[in-house]
């Protein structure tokens, strides 16, 4: 979040800083933004239109990763879905090997890439236990929000 409920000067709701974030949107090509101070949530979406509307119950940047089954495949197919708009880096650097391979195990605290978002660089978490079966991404490609990045097998 970008700043602390007590300080007013940092009201992520105030027009000036909405303009900003706005703006930051254009520079950075990001389509979509989600924000959240206390109870009010907003989302800005850059289709010609920027619009508050509640949302309830809606994902933030600090909860868990947004997670979907799927039942066509098998039941302990879990997909991890992306958790902010920005660029999927697969590996620490360029020059690194990837966080993680089809075929490796990982913890919920096991790093699986990084999601970089307005010269953030975000480190994502499995947030389940399992083994990995799919990649959906390439390094360096662009994702939404809630766009799938990986499949785990979570009885594997």
């Amino acid at each position: 979040m970008m700043g602390s409920k007590s300080d007013p000067k940092m009201n992520v709701f105030d027009l000036n800083r909405l303009e900003e974030i706005v703006q930051l949107m254009k520079e950075h090509d990001l389509s979509e933004v989600d924000l959240a101070q206390g109870d009010q949530k907003l989302r800005l979406q850059r289709s010609g239109v920027a619009y508050a509307a509640p949302v309830p119950n809606a994902p933030l940047a600090t909860s868990p990763l947004p997670t979907s089954t799927v039942p066509e495949e098998n039941a302990n197919i879990v997909t991890i879905n992306s958790p902010m708009v920005g660029t999927f880096y697969s590996r620490p650097n360029p020059d690194a090997e990837s966080f993680v391979k089809v075929g490796d195990h990982v913890g919920p605290e096991t790093v699986i890439c990084i999601i970089e978002a307005m010269k953030v660089f975000n480190e994502i978490p499995a947030d389940v236990s399992g083994r990995v079966v799919a990649i959906l991404l390439d390094n360096e490609e662009a994702v939404d929000y809630n766009r799938p990045l990986y499949k785990i097998d979570t009885a594997g």
